[in-house]
């Protein structure tokens, strides 16, 4: 199970280049490993090219290194906290993706005036605090931001994106369509003020994305 959840990690990294997300680097994609304390996260300072299964490392919930040859990511401390007091999340990611980093640089929550938003999100796409790397304060921002929160990203102040998801894949969706949000709310800016939606609207909006959209199972 948990070679399977490192090639599933190890191949998610690939998206974020292939969105263009990330540079060099710097992001990051994790997962829970189903059933037990641990999860798998991309290791410091190691090029997406040079990423393979076998180097994505396994830590515990405390981001102590359990598996692997190499340092875990910057980052460990944050989705560690993140799974250990969010137990409904089993996948995270961290981006700077430069849209969505230039609204966490102003500390300005993305307001939904699309209905993708709505869809994804389910209203705005908050700030967090901001907070320096190396420790939990990261995590605890975007846990107490994202609790009771449909938003499955937060922008953390003048660093960047974190997104949760029920899966890997989830978060990296989620963090592929916070920044197509972001540029396009900010285009929208440079015309003039966006139209609101009213709550109601994103509140139906949300609805039918979750739980309309798409192949339903008839099992």
């Amino acid at each position: 199970m948990i070679d399977e959840l490192r090639r599933d990690v190890c191949r998610l990294h690939t998206e974020l280049v292939r969105y263009g997300l990330v540079v060099w680097t710097a992001g990051n994609v994790s997962g829970r490993v189903p059933g037990e304390d641990l999860f798998v996260i991309k290791p410091s300072g190691v090029s997406y090219d040079d990423l393979t299964p076998e180097s994505i490392v396994v830590c515990d919930l405390d981001g102590n290194l359990v598996e692997g040859d190499l340092a875990p990511s910057s980052d460990t401390a944050a989705h560690a906290y993140v799974y250990r007091h969010m137990p409904e999340v089993n996948g995270v990611v961290h981006t700077h993706s430069t849209y969505a980093s230039a609204w966490a640089a102003r500390g300005e929550a993305i307001p939904c005036v699309l209905t993708a938003m709505a869809d994804e999100f389910g209203g705005e796409i908050p700030v967090g605090p901001f907070a320096l790397i190396g420790n939990d304060d990261i995590g605890k921002g975007i846990v107490e931001t994202l609790t009771g929160h449909r938003s499955r990203a937060v922008l953390m102040q003048n660093h960047g994106v974190f997104t949760i998801g029920e899966s890997p894949k989830a978060a990296v969706k989620a963090a592929v369509m916070c920044e197509d949000v972001a540029r396009t709310v900010h285009i929208s800016r440079q015309l003039g003020e966006p139209l609101p939606i009213a709550q109601s609207d994103i509140d139906s909006l949300y609805d039918r994305y979750q739980n309309v959209y798409g192949q339903r199972s008839h099992l």
